[in-house]
């Protein structure tokens, strides 16, 4: 087998065939704005967008009306947190998230402080959960705001998200959680306590360059400042013409997700328990992160006495990555790894592997096959 095994599935994930034919017609043929409303052009594209939205909604059991797209989940990020904080911080300005979050939260969050927040961040176990007792010992009247992310997109560890959205319901706060990495793995179901969440079609066979906020209309009842001006899009939300091929995707993508999850779950489970346990087998080599609340696609793994960097540049045919892919350039350790109390040595011997719904398994037995080879050789 020569060619590239790709093993990075937490990344992007390849679009669906069935979602790029879905697609196309957008680009030449159903051409039109949505934000058109006097012709048939127009309304056509308006009325994509819409099966699009409930194609979304369908997916996490929210409410058509609660969708908001927008260009990913940054974007998503900003709109909700500093949406949630210029709308409510005369009364509260104290903000809760966690030391493991996406870069994307973490640097919202630090802008906020200076803009008057208070923001406390939530220690982790080895396993990278949050203790509970430490979120409702730092929750008080003054919260406005808990961010904890379904899944940590580097080793797809798993918080107990209905307890925390309890914990901050508890003391009127709102919950925001990121579910880039958890969308069309697990299960999520929005009425389990989540305010606000985002999410983006490329981790889940879609394109590229769009995403979702979900703003819960009821119980409570979630109200934005608009951070993003200029035209009244999205419910006044998100100015800017909407990207219809994209949108159009990402609710195709939203469909399959829901109707093949069991099925492609089971798969990369599977496959990822077989190459981890061989990889195991290989000596000295430890799974970072909690092994039963995690996503089933996903192993990050230390393997002592040999550099991550050095590993992957001897398996090129198999494509893995060192950390975030927001952040793999960098030459800093692992923000989320650190947190979890490794070494900085541990750090930059730990690589994170992701399958996905197209990897086969002879795929999985080369990547053993030659990954096992090279950290042999390297450990000399």
């Amino acid at each position: 087998m020569k060619k590239q095994i790709y093993l990075d599935y937490n990344a992007t994930t390849p679009v669906d065939q069935r979602v790029l034919d879905a697609m196309l017609p957008y680009f030449n043929i159903h051409f039109g704005n949505a934000a058109s409303k006097t012709h048939a052009h127009g309304w056509l594209a308006a009325d994509a967008v819409e099966q699009a939205r409930q194609q979304v909604a369908d997916l996490i059991n929210a409410e058509k009306d609660e969708i908001v797209f927008t260009s990913g989940t940054t974007e998503a990020i900003n709109i909700a947190l500093k949406g949630v904080w210029e709308n409510h911080k005369s009364k509260r300005n104290h903000i809760v998230t966690v030391k493991t979050e996406h870069k994307a939260v973490l640097d919202v969050c630090d802008y906020l402080s200076t803009q008057g927040a208070t923001v406390s961040y939530l220690s982790v176990n080895r396993e990278g959960i949050i203790d509970l007792h430490e979120l409702q010992n730092i929750i008080t009247d003054k919260t406005i705001l808990v961010c904890v992310m379904i899944a940590n997109n580097e080793t797809g560890v798993i918080q107990p998200i209905s307890e925390i959205a309890k914990l901050a319901h508890e003391k009127g706060a709102f919950f925001f959680t990121d579910a880039t990495q958890a969308t069309g793995k697990i299960t999520i179901d929005v009425t389990d306590g989540i305010d606000l969440m985002c999410l983006s079609g490329h981790k889940f066979y879609g394109p590229k360059g769009v995403g979702a906020l979900y703003v819960r209309r009821k119980n409570p009842r979630v109200n934005l400042a608009t951070i993003v001006h200029g035209g009244g899009h999205e419910k006044n939300l998100r100015a800017g013409t909407l990207n219809v091929p994209a949108i159009v995707g990402m609710g195709k993508a939203a469909e399959f997700a829901k109707t093949e999850l069991w099925e492609t779950g089971a798969q990369i489970s599977k496959q990822r328990t077989k190459l981890e346990q061989y990889l195991l087998d290989a000596g000295n080599v430890y799974i970072n992160g909690s092994t039963k609340n995690r996503l089933p696609n996903t192993t990050n793994l230390l393997i002592t006495n040999v550099k991550a960097d050095k590993l992957t540049a001897a398996v090129p045919l198999v494509s893995m990555a060192m950390g975030s892919a927001c952040t793999s350039a960098a030459a800093e350790p692992s923000h989320v790894l650190k947190a979890m109390g490794l070494t900085d040595e541990e750090v930059f011997s730990s690589v994170r592997i992701s399958v996905g719904k197209y990897t086969t398994d002879e795929e999985i037995d080369f990547a053993i096959e030659k990954i096992t080879a090279a950290i042999k050789l390297l450990r000399g």
